[in-house]
């Protein structure tokens, strides 16, 4: 590792410590203690939203999903081969 190279890395990592309150106090300055109080409640509420709206997505796919169970033809008491069972109907298995 070049000796430039040394003294970039820690250029671009993360803020860390008294550099988050420059960065936080240069913000109130830019933008206002309002205005950063009305980003910071629109960020939860869209959270929010997303949460609510992947938890209702995975319910409802869970609900659609059909409970697909296999059929012995002896207990169906079908003369076919045994058929997959999905929600109630069957369906050959040469389709």
């Amino acid at each position: 590792m070049s000796l430039d190279t040394a003294l970039l890395v820690p250029l671009l990592g993360m803020p860390e410590g008294w550099e988050w309150v420059v960065l936080a106090i240069v913000a109130v300055l830019l933008f206002g203690g309002t205005r950063l109080a009305g980003i910071g409640k629109s960020a939860g509420r869209a959270i929010r939203e997303f949460k609510e709206e992947t938890a209702a997505v995975s319910k409802e796919k869970e609900s659609a999903t059909p409970e697909v169970t296999h059929v012995d033809a002896k207990e169906a008491g079908s003369t076919e081969d045994a058929d997959t069972v999905t929600s109630g109907t069957s369906t050959p298995t040469g389709v």
